[in-house]
């Protein structure tokens, strides 16, 4: 059984609380959009796609909740909903998707504008669901039958509104019949690897094996792995991708040892108005993360900290990006046939 990350239930949008993986399943139901903005931004519900898809179910429940339907108001909302992270793209398409749904049918009563909303909202998340299940068979075809994959933070069902990116091209493969190994990384300094991933793929049955993040290089070292396939946040026209800090460390270290570095997305990542990676706006974390994580201090107090949430790999190092459209060729020489 697939996790499901979050879902509309009647008016309200029911998510899990990620912050409490894996010790506590822990499922809540919101109805105010500004819980929604506070719960994407303490990443209770987090990874690019699902944020979008709990942006898009936040207007019709602003609109709800402030009872104005509104062009103004709902523009509001919908501003307020996107400052909420900056580096995942798939935040500000989707509100803007909504908004200009509404601009476009231009509706003059409560009744239409929350069917319009809520339409949008839905048809975001379906589509989304479709686009995880292509993304799964194309990058599955990229997959043998025992190979071992290494991954890094936490691209599944938890991340998205299907069964994932990443992952997804792992769960496709094992309905497939294959028998994959999986290496998650931890990753620092929140542990999406080990609290997320490790727990995703425990529940459906996957070999998976948690490792530390500095563990990686010398399980390439060794040969051990295959392949290293990540998600994304966003992708820049000339393929440079931002992802979890550690994604563009893993990139080369793949490359040092000629082993395939993947990146699986959906369309909605790809963000054409943005050159390159150096303009892609990332995300700092405050600084307790790394001094105080999960409460305990682990730092002396007053060091200065820089916590960045995101880094951009380039595309010289990845191999092939898996879309739902297909695979696209990245910027690394060598790619397999």
């Amino acid at each position: 059984m697939i996790v499901r990350a979050l879902e509309r239930v009647g008016d309200k949008l029911r998510l899990i609380d990620q912050t409490r993986l894996p010790g506590e399943l822990r499922y809540r139901e919101l109805d105010d959009f500004r819980e929604i903005i506070r719960s994407i931004r303490r990443l209770e519900v987090r990874g690019a796609p699902a944020i979008g898809i709990a942006a898009a179910y936040a207007l019709p429940i602003g609109v709800i909740q402030t009872g104005r339907y509104d062009l103004e108001q709902i523009s509001t909302i919908a501003d307020a909903v996107k400052a909420a992270r900056p580096t995942a793209v798939n935040l500000t398409w989707a509100v803007d998707r909504v908004l200009a749904r509404v601009r476009e049918a231009a509706p003059n009563d409560m009744a239409t504008t929350l069917d319009l909303l809520w339409a949008e909202a839905e048809a975001i998340h379906e589509e989304d669901r479709q686009m995880c299940a292509r993304i799964g068979a194309h990058g599955a075809s990229l997959v043998e039958d025992g190979d071992t994959i290494l991954t890094h933070c936490n691209a599944g069902a938890l991340a998205t509104g299907g069964i994932g990116t990443a992952l997804g091209v792992i769960y496709t493969g094992r309905d497939q019949g294959k028998n994959i190994k999986v290496y998650a990384d931890e990753t620092r300094p929140l542990l999406q690897g080990a609290r997320l991933t490790a727990w995703e793929l425990m529940q459906e049955g996957i070999d998976v094996t948690l490792i530390c993040d500095s563990m990686a290089p010398v399980l390439l070292a060794k040969g051990k792995i295959d392949h290293v396939i990540v998600g994304a946040d966003r992708i820049a026209k000339n393929g440079d991708t931002a992802n979890k800090i550690g994604t563009y460390g893993l990139a080369i270290q793949a490359g040092v040892h000629d082993v395939p570095f993947y990146v699986a997305a959906p369309s909605s990542t790809f963000d054409e108005s943005i050159e390159s990676g150096g303009d892609i706006p990332i995300e700092e974390r405050d600084r307790s993360e790394i001094t105080e994580g999960f409460g305990r201090c682990t730092a002396p107090e007053g060091v200065r900290v820089y916590s960045p949430a995101f880094d951009v790999t380039p595309v010289e190092l990845i191999t092939y990006f898996v879309t739902d459209t297909g695979l696209r060729p990245g910027g690394r020489p060598g790619q397999p046939e």
